[in-house]
């Protein structure tokens, strides 16, 4: 087979966006995807840091498993699919998942890569769907309760 494959050329093309960060967050890699997701310039994003999509209230957190995985080697999200809040560029919110690659290259310095994947719309049907039942369950709890009478069949009121 003659045929050669672009890797470069597929990871620019991918519909889900692919980050890639140093140990120190800062974004080293920023393809179309990530773009169209968040809003951000590749120019606008690269050399910045995570900070630029994390919801500051989820900052904290963020760093603290960043750090680890960095420390350790070892992150579980490179087959669990791990869901979070992100922000946008114009501040609004997003919900995102993704897995990550820990990549170890020559210089010995890790790199995190991710694959994110907008659910925005999905997390938001999910939330109407569980008002909707929410609202359902509330209206069920408001009925009057009545008294059942069972089937004339079984029940004979001549007796």
């Amino acid at each position: 087979m003659n045929q050669t494959f672009d890797l470069r050329a597929f990871v620019e093309a991918a519909a889900d966006a692919i980050i890639a960060a140093g140990a120190d967050g800062k974004i080293l890699y920023w393809n179309d995807a990530a773009t169209r997701i968040f809003g951000f310039t590749a120019a606008q994003a690269l050399g910045q840091s995570l900070d630029l999509i994390i919801p500051e209230r989820f900052r904290s957190r963020h760093w603290n498993g960043y750090r680890e995985v960095m420390a350790t080697g070892k992150t579980k999200y490179r087959s669990d699919v791990l869901r979070v809040p992100a922000q946008h560029r114009d501040g609004r919110a997003l919900s995102i998942a993704f897995t990550v690659s820990l990549l170890e290259p020559e210089d010995g310095e890790r790199v995190i890569a991710a694959i994110v994947r907008d659910e925005t719309a999905r997390w938001n049907e999910e939330r109407e769907l569980r008002r909707r039942l929410e609202d359902v369950e509330q209206s069920q709890k408001s009925r009057p309760r009545w008294f059942a009478v069972p089937p004339t069949s079984r029940f004979n009121a001549r007796q």
